[in-house]
C-alpha cells in the first residue's frame, strides 16, 4: 500500500471509528460490536505507525487510555467418554430443563451443576490402588489411545493418590495462555514456524510418539469427571478431586431449580471476565447434580440426555476479503469462500469463511476488497456478518457468480434447480460423487484400502451403511457380511483392511482427500512443507506458492478444499473419530539428523527457498549458531556474529556451490 492508498483508508478508518465511539459513548447505542471496532481500531494503529507523517492530532490512535514408542495401542473405554449436545441461547437451556424435567420422577430437578468448559484434549486417568496406571484419549468414546508415557510428564497430574482400588479421573489436557505465548515468542525468536492454538498444540503434544516432546511442553490436566468411584453428585465428584491433588478450573458451582434465573445471570457474567482466566474456554458445561438421575436419563445418539454445553456468543473482527474462490463439495454443490486477510478470532487465526450461496453473496453485497466484519458461530465457523461500506474501495464491483464459475471451472456445465439456492455440477448426483470419492480415498495412489474397489463401494452407499468418507470407519464386519457381494471372511478382511488405514502417512492422506488439482507428487510436496495436516489447513496462497510446482491455480484449489464447510465436517469427523496422518518420517530423508543455518545472498535463489529445500530433504534449519549445527552455509555478505561463533564452535562453512551440489544429490 503506497502512502495514497494509506491516506484514504485512514481518513475511512477515522470517520467510521468516531461514529461508532459517538454511537456508543454519547447515544449509549452500538452500530457495531466492541471486538469489530477494536479491529478496526488496530488497523489504523498499524498504518499510522508505517506512515507517521498522517498522523494528525484529532485520530482516534491519539486519544489516552520418554523413551519413543512405535506406535499406540488401542484402549476400550469401560465407561463411553461422550461429547456434549450444544445450546447457545436461554430459551434453549430452558427447553432443555423442561424435556428432562417430563421424564423424572416427581417432574423437578432439584440441583444443577456448572463448570467451565475446557479447550483442550479430553483423556481418562486410571489409578490402582492408588498408583497411576493408564491414560487413554476420547478416540471415538467407546475406543481411545494408550497415552500413558506422555500424560506421566504433566507435571499437575499426580501419579500416586491417597485412594484404594480402582480410580478413574477424566479431564482436558491444555496449556494456559501465558506458557502459550511464551512459547511463541521462542519459535519467533528461533526462525520457526508459530503454532496454530493452544488446543492443536495441547492434542498435537499428546499424540507424538517421543515422550520428550510431551515433556518440553507446558501442559496442564484439569479435572471434570470422577468416573470410578461413582459418587451421588458431580458437586462431590468435585470436591474428592481437589482432595485427592486433582487440579480443577474452579469455576464449578452447584444451582437450586429456583436459582435457574441467577444462573443464567452468572453464565453472563462469565462471559465477560472469562477473557481474563488464565486458559482458552468457549462455554460453560450444565449438568443434572443428581448422578443417579443424570445415569437413568440416558443418551441419545451421541450426547447425554442430562447435561448440555452451553456456547458463549462469538468473538468478532474486521478484515478485507481478497478474493471469492468457489469450491465444489462432496454433493457437487458450489459454495463461494471469501478469502480474507488473516485475523485473530475467538483465539484462533481466521483466513477464510463460507459465503453458502449467491443469494447470500447478494444479500451481504460483499465484493473482493470490501472490510466485513467477520463472527464465529459457536466459536467453530467463520462466517462473514456485514460489509462495512463505508471502507469500500472505489473500484470494487459487484461478484458475478456465473461468470466465476466459467473462470474457475471451464470444463464443467452448472445448473440451479428450481426452487433451490445452490448451483451444482449438471448431471452428478451426491451418490455418484459419494461412490467417485471413496474410490479414489481407497486407490492405491491414495490409501490402498483392499478390497474396496467399484463394486464393493457401490454395495456399501446403496445399503445406507456409507453416507460419507467417515463412515467407512464405523463398519463392522456383522452388517458388511449382510450384503450380497460379502461373506463372512471378506467383510472381516474388508473391515480390517479400513481400520488399518486410521492413521497413513500425511501425503497419502492428502491424496486421498482428492483435492482438484493434487496429485501424489503435489501431496508430498504439501507434506514435507507442511508437515502436518492442521499446518496445511491453516495456510494462505502465498504460503502455497513458496513451493515450486504449485501454481495460482493449484494453491486457489487448496485453499477453497479447506474453506469448505462440507469439507471441515469430514476432517472433524474423521479427528473424532482417531482418523487422522501421522507425520512424515523424516528419518528416512537423505538430510535427516543434520542441522543447518543460511547466512548472506545466495546467488541462485533466495534464503527461504534454500531453507525449504533443505527442510524437504530432512534437514533442520535453525537461525542460531550452536555445537549441534552441521554447517553454516554461506553466501555473499554472511552475518559476522554467525560466521564468529561458528568459527569459535568449530562449525564448517559450505559454500554456496557446495550446497547446490549438496541438495541436488
Amino acid at each position: 500500500m503506497n502512502k495514497l492508498e494509506a491516506e484514504k483508508r485512514i481518513v475511512k478508518l477515522r470517520e467510521l471509528i468516531n461514529d461508532y465511539r459517538y454511537h456508543y459513548h454519547v447515544l449509549d447505542e452500538s452500530i457495531m460490536s466492541e471486538a469489530a471496532a477494536d479491529s478496526l481500531k488496530h488497523e489504523l494503529a498499524v498504518l499510522e505507525s508505517e506512515f507517521p507523517e498522517l498522523i494528525t492530532p484529532d485520530s482516534p490512535t491519539q486519544r489516552v487510555a520418554g523413551k519413543p514408542l512405535d506406535k499406540f495401542e488401542k484402549v476400550r473405554h469401560e465407561k463411553r467418554m461422550i461429547s456434549l449436545a450444544d445450546v447457545f441461547s436461554r430459551e434453549e437451556i430452558s427447553d432443555w430443563i423442561h424435556r428432562n424435567e417430563k421424564l423424572i420422577p416427581g417432574g423437578k430437578i432439584a440441583e444443577f451443576f456448572t463448570d467451565i468448559k475446557m479447550d483442550g484434549l479430553a483423556c481418562a486417568l486410571k489409578y490402582r490402588d492408588g498408583l497411576f496406571v493408564q491414560a487413554v484419549t476420547r478416540g471415538d468414546g467407546l475406543v481411545g489411545e494408550d497415552v500413558t508415557q506422555n500424560v506421566k510428564t504433566i507435571n499437575n497430574i499426580p501419579l500416586r493418590i491417597a485412594k484404594d482400588g480402582d480410580v478413574e479421573v477424566r479431564g482436558e489436557i491444555i496449556i494456559f495462555k501465558k506458557d502459550f505465548e511464551e512459547l511463541q515468542e521462542k519459535q519467533r525468536k528461533n526462525g520457526e514456524a508459530e503454532f496454530a492454538n493452544p488446543r492443536n498444540l495441547a492434542a498435537g503434544s499428546i499424540r507424538q510418539l517421543d515422550p520428550k516432546i510431551a515433556a518440553s511442553r507446558p501442559l496442564k490436566f484439569i479435572a471434570y469427571d470422577l468416573v470410578k468411584p461413582n459418587l451421588s453428585t458431580h458437586k462431590q465428584a468435585y470436591e474428592m478431586l481437589r482432595e485427592l491433588g486433582f487440579q480443577t478450573s474452579n469455576e464449578d458451582r452447584v444451582w437450586s431449580s429456583g436459582d435457574v434465573g441467577q444462573m443464567f445471570k452468572y453464565i453472563d457474567e462469565l462471559d465477560e471476565y472469562r477473557k481474563g482466566l488464565p486458559f482458552n474456554t468457549d462455554g460453560m458445561v450444565i449438568k443434572i447434580n443428581d448422578r443417579k438421575i443424570y445415569d437413568d436419563l440416558g443418551i441419545v445418539g451421541k450426547t447425554p440426555r442430562g447435561a448440555v454445553a452451553f456456547k458463549f456468543p462469538a468473538e468478532e473482527a474486521t478484515t478485507k476479503v481478497r478474493d471469492i474462490v468457489l469450491s465444489i463439495g462432496r454433493t457437487g454443490a458450489v459454495t463461494p469462500v471469501a478469502l480474507f486477510d488473516p485475523v485473530s478470532v475467538a483465539g484462533t487465526t481466521v483466513r477464510h469463511a463460507s459465503l453458502h450461496n449467491a443469494d447470500e453473496i447478494a444479500r451481504l453485497d460483499v465484493r473482493i476488497g470490501d472490510t466485513v466484519i467477520i463472527y464465529k458461530a459457536g466459536d467453530i465457523i467463520p462466517q462473514v456478518k456485514e460489509v462495512l461500506v463505508g471502507l469500500r474501495p472505489e473500484n470494487a464491483v459487484k461478484f458475478n457468480f456465473e461468470d466465476a464459475l466459467k473462470k474457475q471451472y471451464p470444463e464443467l456445465e452448472f445448473e440451479r434447480p428450481e426452487g433451490e439456492v445452490v448451483y451444482r455440477v449438471k448431471g452428478e448426483s451426491s451418490d455418484l460423487i459419494l461412490k467417485r470419492a471413496i474410490e479414489y480415498y481407497a486407490s492405491k495412489p491414495a490409501l490402498n484400502i483392499e478390497g474396496l474397489g467399484e463394486k464393493n463401494v457401490e454395495a456399501l452407499i446403496n445399503s445406507g451403511l456409507v453416507k460419507s468418507i467417515a463412515d467407512l470407519y464405523l463398519l463392522n464386519a456383522t452388517s458388511v457380511a449382510k450384503l450380497e457381494r460379502f461373506g463372512e471372511v471378506s467383510a472381516n478382511n474388508l473391515v480390517t483392511a479400513i481400520q488399518s488405514t486410521r492413521h497413513p502417512l500425511f501425503a497419502k492422506f492428502i491424496t486421498a482427500l482428492g483435492i482438484r488439482h493434487v496429485g501424489a507428487a503435489t501431496a508430498i510436496s504439501l507434506a514435507r512443507k507442511f508437515g502436518t495436516l492442521d499446518a496445511l489447513m491453516e495456510a494462505t496462497e502465498e504460503d502455497l506458492l513458496e513451493i515450486n510446482d504449485i501454481g495460482d491455480v493449484v494453491a486457489e484449489s487448496i485453499v477453497a478444499w479447506f474453506a469448505d464447510e462440507d469439507n471441515i465436517k469430514l476432517l472433524n469427523d474423521l479427528r473424532k473419530m482417531d482418523v487422522w496422518p501421522e507425520m512424515e518420517a523424516a528419518k528416512d530423508l537423505p538430510l535427516a539428523g543434520r542441522s543447518y543455518i543460511v547466512t548472506g545472498t545466495l546467488s541462485a535463489m533466495g534464503r527461504e527457498e534454500a531453507e525449504d529445500k533443505l527442510r524437504a530433504l530432512g534437514a533442520t534449519v535453525t537461525s542460531s549458531v550452536t555445537k549441534n549445527t552441521t554447517a553454516l552455509i554461506v553466501g555473499e555478505k554472511p552475518g559476522k556474529s554467525k560466521t564468529d561463533k561458528a568459527d569459535k564452535l568449530g562449525i564448517s562453512r559450505m559454500s554456496e556451490a557446495e550446497f547446490l551440489k549438496l541438495i541436488d544429490n
